[in-house]
């Protein structure tokens, strides 16, 4: 589990594990299903020694039930995640729970995340054609650059469906 995934999911508010999971469950839907449960406590865990989030016990709760809730080192490493535009291999679950995170803390506008990522792969689809049309037809390196640019009209088709998801939200239809 992406560590800034769970810090950017506690960002609404400080809430037990297995509200932070059932968080993430909703979040993907049925991707979410074959989550591990023990991995958000192992997370949680490592983060909390890293000093990103604190472990309490709330009032009244049995000694095993913890509210996590982040420090400002942890609040953070969330919006520089948030910033984020790098796309090496992209991970859709974790770029869609990004966008459910800042919108439902209110961190960033899903909207400008959007648009933000959109410009990175669009300067990157511009510097992959330039490098191919560069390339002599047949080449080996001609291929994979045809692969990269594929991948990238891809990846920034699926970015329009995120927007139009967004913008439907926003309108309340």
């Amino acid at each position: 589990m992406q560590q800034e995934v769970v810090l950017a999911m506690l960002a609404k508010e400080p809430t037990h594990g297995y509200q932070l999971r059932a968080r993430l469950r909703d979040a993907l839907g049925p991707l979410g299903d074959g989550m591990n449960a023990g991995q958000v406590y192992v997370t949680l865990t490592r983060l909390e020694k890293a000093g990103l989030l604190v472990a309490e016990r709330a009032d009244g709760e049995r000694a095993d039930r913890k509210v996590y809730a982040l420090t400002p080192q942890g609040q953070q490493r969330v919006a520089e995640w948030i910033a984020e535009v790098s796309w090496p291999r992209p991970d859709l679950a974790e770029f869609h729970l990004k966008l459910i995170a800042a919108a439902s803390a209110r961190l960033a506008d899903p909207l400008t995340i959007v648009d933000a990522q959109r410009r990175e792969l669009l300067r990157r689809l511009r510097d992959a054609q330039r490098a191919a049309m560069a390339e002599p037809a047949g080449s080996g390196a001609a291929l994979l650059l045809e692969g990269v640019v594929l991948r990238l009209q891809a990846d920034l088709r699926w970015l329009e469906a995120c927007e139009q998801n967004w913008t439907r939200r926003r309108s309340g239809s």
